[in-house]
């Protein structure tokens, strides 16, 4: 099975359900206070973030109007929000589509993760209290189970939360904004790459860098958070990639 068969399988076995449909509807108007901009932003970043978009899916302004009950402006702010963050293409014609990796732009995202999320627990670790880690524990054990199951989507969420738990410690805002913008350029592609390949070959750098943040060890977290954020797009980037 080629990428392009796993993203389309990805797309096949999701179809968009009237409930679903609802349900976004009713999460946009429950989220007050926020503009609708605001509103659609999060929720199209949601979907991406998590790879619940697959490489290559066109959405269209109406379709996002539609399916979260509000006008076109906010669906056109929040899409060319997106876009400006690199988690949307849109082509010369104003077709809309979530990105589809090069091996060369792996490349440079595996390089900048490797390099700004060590640095970000580094700086967690003066703040790695008993009760981070024991969090960080129980949500290593959720992962594993995720891994154990075979649930690409749960595993792709479950593991970008982890990260972000822990380099909220960091308190360096502006770095984590920009960790977040990699995420989201890469969700969909890692979904898909999961999907694609099970969860069999995912290593386990979370439990290591659990027990460096436990040992206060900087160099064995920043290694073992080095090795963990290059694997999966090493591997994305040893399966190559062809166009959904």
């Amino acid at each position: 099975m080629t990428l392009a068969d796993a993203t389309r399988s990805q797309r096949a076995e999701a179809p968009q359900d009237p409930a679903d449909a609802a349900s976004a509807r009713r999460v946009i108007t429950e989220e007050g206070g926020a503009t609708a901009h605001e509103r659609v932003y999060k929720h199209l970043r949601r979907r991406i973030l998590h790879g619940e978009m697959a490489p290559g899916e066109h959405l269209t302004l109406r379709g996002v109007a539609g399916e979260l009950g509000v006008s076109m402006t906010p669906a056109r702010e929040a899409v060319r929000r997106l876009a400006a963050e690199g988690a949307l293409a849109i082509s010369a014609s104003g077709r809309v589509s979530a990105p589809v990796l090069t091996p060369q732009r792996i490349e440079e995202l595996a390089s900048i993760r490797a390099l700004l999320e060590p640095e970000l627990a580094a700086r967690a670790l003066p703040r790695a209290h008993f009760s981070l880690i024991e969090r960080l524990k129980r949500m290593n054990d959720e992962i594993d189970r995720h891994l154990a199951s075979g649930d690409a989507a749960a595993y792709v969420r479950g593991n970008l939360e982890f990260h972000r738990t822990l380099y909220l410690r960091a308190h360096a805002p502006a770095m984590l904004a920009l960790a977040e913008t990699v995420w989201l350029q890469t969700g969909p592609s890692m979904r898909a790459l999961y999907a694609r390949i099970g969860m069999g070959r995912v290593a386990d750098y979370h439990a290591k860098a659990i027990a460096a943040l436990a040992a206060g060890d900087e160099a064995g977290l920043r290694l073992a958070i080095r090795a963990d954020v290059r694997q999966g797009l090493t591997m994305l980037s040893n399966e190559g990639l062809d166009a959904a």
